[in-house]
């Protein structure tokens, strides 16, 4: 795989949780991007499913994400008391919050998946994978992708035998990518000036891109491609709930929170964020089990109030538009943004 080679520079972030597609990811990779599937949260043999139907519908290259499992025990107590905290709001919804527990994300199982499908790209996400694990990956035929938040993580994956990272900005929507919940908050262009003088590794920049003049920025200060994920989430091909959808052109704002899954997230300033994010503790995914109840109701009722309306900081930008015609559009606005900036030539 050489991402430098792909016709469009642009790759679809694996959006867990929904809005992530077989059909938004075919699209993407087939209309010259690199389309990539979200293996969190689901069952491995649902991402073994979701790959058979992108190769159904296309034979360009893909990427499948994995979270890493975290090493770090949670606080139980501090969980427990959020829990406390959040009881009148079950109440309210009529439900039970879940119950928190050990969780790996089938770990193992998705790993042998994704070497037994010699997957195109296989990128991380939440933690290093040990070089052991790389290099297993590596040896299936995938091309592997560390997301990293800070030049530590950046030089830290190149040693462990990553093949290119995923710079990911404090503006990106979603979850921090970082290896731990309380890396830095770089700015995106500051990480990926800061990686590319740490690491020879070619970096993909991601966070607060959703237009074809921030994929020539990036571009610009050397990045191989840019990851946009939340300016997908309104093609018809993303998975994307309703509530969410009509949510990206109502609120004002976004914030990073612990409230939905006790990792820092960014999304949408609604109700819940606001009035939990000070209390929620670092506990991923025992609050991320805690509140599914929660959402699950809200999402029901089309209350968006109660729902991780994970967004970038360019979520303004966002339209409704097929997802290879995004491309397209990305692709060649960017073209003609770096052709309109090589023809102003050097001021002085």
């Amino acid at each position: 795989m050489d991402l430098a080679a792909l016709p469009y520079p642009i790759i679809q972030a694996p959006m867990a949780g929904g809005p992530s597609t077989a059909a938004l990811t075919a699209a993407v990779s087939g209309a010259g991007g690199l389309g990539c599937l979200a293996g969190g949260y689901r069952a491995t043999r649902d991402v073994e499913a979701d790959i058979a139907a992108v190769r159904a519908r296309t034979d360009a290259p893909f990427g499948v994400n994995l979270f890493v499992p975290s090493p770090e025990p949670p606080d139980l107590t501090a969980v427990e008391t959020y829990a406390a905290r959040l009881r009148g709001e079950a109440e309210r919804s009529g439900v039970e919050l879940g119950v928190p527990a050990d969780d790996d994300d089938e770990w193992g199982e998705k790993l042998d998946l994704v070497v037994a499908e010699r997957v195109p790209v296989v990128s991380f996400t939440f933690g290093l994978p040990s070089p052991e694990v790389i290099e297993r990956v590596r040896g299936g035929g995938s091309y592997v992708l560390v997301t990293v938040t800070t030049p530590d993580e950046a030089e830290a994956a190149h040693e462990a035998g990553a093949d290119a990272l995923v710079a990911q900005g404090i503006e990106a929507g979603g979850h921090r990518g970082g290896f731990t919940d309380d890396a830095g908050d770089f700015g995106l262009l500051t990480l990926l000036r800061l990686t590319l003088r740490r690491t020879p590794l070619p970096v993909v920049a991601a966070g607060g891109i959703a237009d074809g003049a921030g994929v020539a920025a990036v571009l610009a200060a050397g990045a191989v491609a840019a990851q946009l994920g939340t300016a997908f989430l309104r093609t018809p091909e993303a998975g994307t709930n309703p509530v969410h959808r009509e949510a990206l052109g109502i609120y004002d704002r976004t914030a990073v929170t612990r409230a939905f899954t006790g990792r820092r997230a960014r999304g949408l300033a609604n109700r819940f964020l606001r009035d939990h994010t000070d209390e929620a503790p670092m506990a991923y995914p025992q609050v991320h089990q805690l509140t599914a109840p929660l959402r699950a109701a809200a999402r029901k009722a089309g209350d968006p109030e109660m729902i991780n309306l994970w967004a970038g900081q360019a979520y303004p930008l966002t339209e409704e538009v097929p997802a290879a015609e995004l491309v397209h559009r990305l692709g060649t606005e960017a073209r003609e943004a770096l052709d309109r900036a090589a023809r102003r030539g050097p001021t002085h």
